[in-house]
């Protein structure tokens, strides 16, 4: 059965789109060359491919742009034209001083006698919250789009995701972008145990998992139990409750704090203090009794506990292997055979809990390899991919279109309300309507620059722009990717918008 576009004859694009989908199924690659597999290498570990970074691949070879990507520079690589943005876009003052003056300004606002007055104030908190959020996302999907360290970004998301805070949460708005420039970004490809460091000492997540409530005598569960069900060992691993409320007792006094004073310490506690930025280990808080976690006894002596504790969680046969299991799951779209899980886990205890040794055997394994263009993207990397090969070379200004396409497709930034971040199974984004919304994405992207050339700005105005995603790299590669159905619906094509849409919207890209 071949279906073919006929827009002017009465078929419209969803429904020549929906039946394409159906006819065709799970469609392998037409052509077995090099620069097909080289195509579905380099889309498989980036936000996307593109005429440039295919070109720089085939250049350097696999080996060498491999051992660029696991072992890239501190700082991101990005042209100037997306470096001038981000710097614009990130905030000149540390992360203490700007949640202070927030607080300054909430507190202004409550105190407020006039209630219309109190009412702009309280307005004008919120809104200067949406801001610092909307900022971060911008900043953070512009070097998703345009780093050259595409390993890195799509990791950056990855962990994010599996260490997920929700920025709807009290006023963590203005906490994300710190959170995930300062917590996740730079250990993206280190070792596992200074990640979950990072982020355990990270205000954003001791906030969002109520960890700056636990105290000796007030224990809050929520975050020892979500590092080791979520972050480490996983479910079902062989932890106890009698290991979570341990693990809550050794976390006591491990909070937040953003006044400027110390709390007031008995003389012998006062060594034991740790102030860093807004986080605080406070010994007022702690409970300093022996603990017996994870058949370790822990001598209760403050803020050592902690990272005895982390040793502990970073070195567990089972934090190698659920860790290990979900990188490949991410990367390949589905579960791992037992005998890979095996053999990263394997990598990951051996290296100390390497990212990038492990990342380097899952790229090796015949595993990612096999399952390449047969599980639908997320919608995430569905977005970014469509828009890095629809404006190679060229950076767009505004964000805010892909923001709102990606709450619309239900994986907006930072947007997770849960614990267990976005889910990495592609099943979970095949249903209809998810469908029926990419179509609608695909064509507004396909049709014009879509807002994402208008630079912030009420008087602002569009620059003229078309993606140009007929282009020398689907004439020299991807056409030999695509099934004879899908290049039959595109030659029926009745203008380059028409083209753009169904190309963006073949089961093939979907992949």
């Amino acid at each position: 059965m071949l279906l073919v576009w006929q827009s002017r004859a009465g078929i419209g694009v969803r429904a020549a789109l929906v039946a394409l989908h159906l006819a065709t199924g799970v469609v392998a690659p037409a052509s077995a060359a090099s620069p097909a597999e080289d195509a579905a290498f380099l889309d498989a570990l980036t936000w996307g491919i593109t005429g440039s970074s295919f070109t720089e691949l085939r250049e350097k070879g696999r080996d060498r742009w491999l051992r660029e990507q696991l072992h890239p520079p501190l700082e991101p690589r990005l042209p100037p034209d997306a470096a001038r943005q981000i710097a614009a876009l990130r905030p000149q003052e540390p992360l203490v001083e700007r949640v202070r003056a927030l607080e300054l300004q909430a507190k202004a606002a409550s105190a407020e006698p006039d209630p219309e007055a109190k009412k702009i104030a309280q307005q004008a908190y919120q809104s200067s919250l949406n801001a610092a959020a909307r900022d971060a996302a911008a900043a953070t999907l512009l070097r998703f789009l345009y780093s050259s360290d595409q390993v890195r970004e799509r990791l950056t998301w990855f962990w994010f995701n599996r260490f997920n805070v929700h920025q709807g949460k009290a006023n963590l708005r203005g906490w994300i972008d710190d959170y995930i420039d300062t917590a996740i970004r730079p250990h993206a490809l280190g070792h596992f145990r200074d990640l979950l460091a990072a982020t355990l000492r990270h205000p954003a997540m001791l906030r969002y998992l109520d960890n700056a409530e636990n105290s000796v005598g007030h224990l809050n569960e929520n975050y020892a139990r979500e590092i080791m069900e979520l972050h480490t060992m996983g479910v079902g691993s062989g932890y106890t409750q009698g290991d979570v409320e341990a693990l809550a007792r050794i976390l006591t006094g491990v909070g937040v704090e953003t006044r400027a004073e110390d709390p007031k310490l008995k003389p012998e506690r006062k060594a034991d203090l740790i102030r860093d930025g807004l986080f605080i280990f406070n010994p007022n808080r702690h409970d300093y009794g022996d603990k017996l976690f994870l058949g370790h006894v822990i001598r209760g002596r403050g803020f050592g506990e902690v990272e005895e504790a982390l040793d502990i969680l970073g070195h567990h046969p089972a934090t190698a292997q659920n860790v290990s299991a979900a990188l490949a799951t991410y990367f390949t779209g589905v579960e791992p055979s037992e005998a890979q899980r095996q053999r990263l886990a394997a990598v990951f205890t051996r290296s100390d809990g390497d990212i990038a040794a492990v990342m380097e055997a899952l790229i090796r394994s015949p595993d990612l390899t096999a399952g390449l263009n047969t599980q639908i993207k997320d919608p995430i990397r569905y977005l970014l991919s469509a828009l890095r090969l629809a404006y190679d070379g060229r950076v767009i200004l505004n964000t805010g279109p892909i923001q709102n396409w990606l709450n619309r497709l239900g994986e907006g930034l930072f947007n997770r309300s849960t614990p267990d971040g976005y889910p990495l199974l592609p099943a979970s984004w095949t249903g209809p309507g998810q469908m029926t919304t990419r179509f609608e994405i695909a064509r507004q992207i396909g049709a014009g620059p879509a807002g994402l050339f208008r630079p912030p700005g009420a008087d602002a105005v569009e620059e003229p722009a078309f993606p140009l995603l007929l282009n020398a790299l689907y004439f020299s590669t991807l056409v030999t990717t695509l099934s004879e159905p899908t290049r039959a619906v595109l030659a029926r094509a009745v203008s380059p918008q028409d083209w753009n849409t169904l190309f963006l919207s073949s089961p093939e890209f979907m992949r």
